[in-house]
């Protein structure tokens, strides 16, 4: 959980308002975040002036504060949690975390993720104890070894960087800021170079970079000889560069094969430090020429911390993984569909699913479903007028499949029937998802040049590793393309869509690299 503001006061009788604020951090994106999950409830947070007034009202320790209010000294609001509500500006700002310490007071006022009407339990309230956590840890980071006010002064003086990197953008990471100095220490005599506003800290640790391809196919198919079938492969390539140092520099290159299709629509990260121009206009809007660019695509960038997108693109395989044919008749209530699909040879008949999905829309629900399937097995969603052919992890020896049928639907009803603007009467569709792993179409090389500047008499290994990793998978397809054709002919025939998806194989793209690499990243760092 994340904090919206931290304050430091200074406990000080005899100034206008027996306090002075030293120290006070706001986090403007965790109050956009208050704003919107408060609601109605919502306070924002004051300015130094009028919290510090108020608090110091609240907990009694203004000078002329002897009138008993009982709002707030009565035997019922007798506080035993450090938590308070402060009266500003017409509203309560709730929960405000506070407490006295050595004439220094320590305050935040944690996120809450609910309205703040009527105050929930302040055990449900996860920002409360990491409150305590953060002000308790900036209490020991003050008074550690202090002397005197020089000392707090300069310790005052850090909590600045500290906090950037103990609690970036509020939310908690090391409440021991001692740690915290300790790294900007050792930063400060091993690099000359500025910590960038946008990377919060730095990776200690073993030099590791991890590579994942995503690559999706979409192909639609006529069966016609007047309309050509489209298809094409949309790909990402997602990086995780765990590298010391502030500002490590690392170049990506990909090389295709002899006979690759070029890359296209190439969109980078904005990490990526420069870029040749003919990578950026190679589109697949102009027709493909042999002057089209077909790499190596060199990325020099300098990596975040967290895992990002180093670049997405397109590209034309010389045929689509799959084969389709699908043809609808449609009679009173009744519709005879015909199905086709064979597998290209050059695709791996090993998947981790094969599922077709054909919809109806604008019917009713599925009264009746006689059918013949060569391979697999078919699933009826009655209420959700639609038809799934699971056809499981592979197709048989053929690489063909084939399905036909009769589905009677009932009346129409107006509840939890599929409405469709396009697919009206015979304008229908059929949907192939596939998902396969440790393949890409592309069958990618990878290079990577790494310099890094380590401590003195440092000596470090970078391994790299390719990885298809299951939280990078496409598993959730896009939303139903809409396809249409004519449907006034009997019998006419429609399009096919199919939707893949496709992760790198860590055999064929980085095994033999991984060796010379480490070689030539040890000579360098040996100079």
């Amino acid at each position: 959980m994340a904090q919206r503001a931290v304050w430091l006061i200074s406990r000080e009788p005899g100034t206008p308002f027996c306090g002075t604020v030293r120290f006070s951090r706001r986090y403007p994106t965790v109050e956009k975040r208050a704003k919107v999950f408060n609601g109605a409830s919502y306070v924002p947070i004051p300015e130094d002036g009028p919290f510090l007034k108020a608090l110091l009202f609240e907990l009694r320790l203004l000078d002329d504060d002897e009138d008993f209010i009982e709002s707030r000294d009565s035997c019922s609001h007798i506080n035993k949690t450090s938590v308070y509500g402060l009266l500003i500006g017409g509203g309560e700002l709730w929960p405000v975390v506070a407490f006295l310490k050595n004439n220094m007071i320590y305050a935040c006022v944690p996120l809450v993720e609910q309205t703040l009407s009527p105050h929930p339990p302040l055990i449900s309230i996860s920002g409360i104890s990491q409150g305590f956590e953060l002000l308790f840890g900036v209490q020991d980071f003050l008074s550690l070894s202090q002397k005197n006010d020089t000392e707090l002064n300069t310790k005052l003086n850090q909590l600045p960087d500290l906090l950037l990197q103990a609690c970036p953008f509020g939310t908690l990471l090391d409440a021991n800021l001692q740690n915290s100095l300790d790294s900007i220490n050792f930063a400060s005599v091993t690099h000359s170079q500025k910590q960038p506003a946008w990377k919060v800290g730095t990776y200690k640790g073993k030099p590791q970079v991890s590579i994942s391809i995503t690559e999706k196919v979409k192909s639609m198919q006529y069966d016609k000889q007047d309309i050509a079938d489209t298809w094409q492969v949309v790909g990402t390539v997602t990086c995780k560069c765990d590298l010391e140092g502030i500002m490590p520099n690392v170049t990506i290159s990909l090389s295709l094969p002899t006979n690759g299709s070029p890359l296209q629509d190439i969109l980078v990260h904005p990490c990526v430090t420069s870029l040749d121009s003919a990578i950026l206009t190679s589109s697949s809007i102009d027709a493909m020429d042999d002057s089209a660019f077909s790499g190596p695509y060199k990325f020099p960038l300098t990596p975040p911390l967290e895992s990002f997108n180093l670049c997405y693109y397109t590209s034309q395989v010389p045929v689509p993984p799959i084969l389709g044919f699908y043809q609808m008749k449609e009679e009173e209530i009744q519709v005879k569909i015909t199905v086709n699909l064979k597998l290209h040879e050059s695709v791996k008949n090993n998947f981790e699913f094969c599922e077709a999905h054909i919809p109806f829309y604008n019917r009713g629900p599925i009264t009746h479903v006689e059918y013949k399937v060569s391979f697999g097995q078919l699933e009826v969603f009655r209420e959700k007028s639609s038809l799934v052919w699971i056809i499981g992890q592979k197709f048989p020896k053929s690489m063909e499949i084939n399905l036909s049928g009769t589905v009677t639907f009932g009346a129409k009803s107006h509840e939890k029937q599929s409405f469709d603007e396009i697919c009206i009467g015979g304008t229908a569709y059929l949907k192939v998802n596939i998902f396969i792993w440790l393949t890409t179409l592309e069958n990618f090389h990878f290079f990577l040049k790494f310099k890094y500047i380590g401590a003195p008499g440092w000596r470090s290994r970078l391994s790299v590793r390719l990885q298809p990793g299951h939280d990078l998978a496409v598993r959730e397809f896009e939303p139903r393309v809409r396809l249409w054709a004519d449907g006034s002919e009997p019998g006419a025939r429609f399009r096919f869509c199919v939707s893949l998806s496709l992760c790198p194989s860590p055999v064929h793209a980085l095994s033999l690299s991984v060796p010379k690499i480490n070689k030539n990243v040890e000579k360098k760092i040996k100079k």
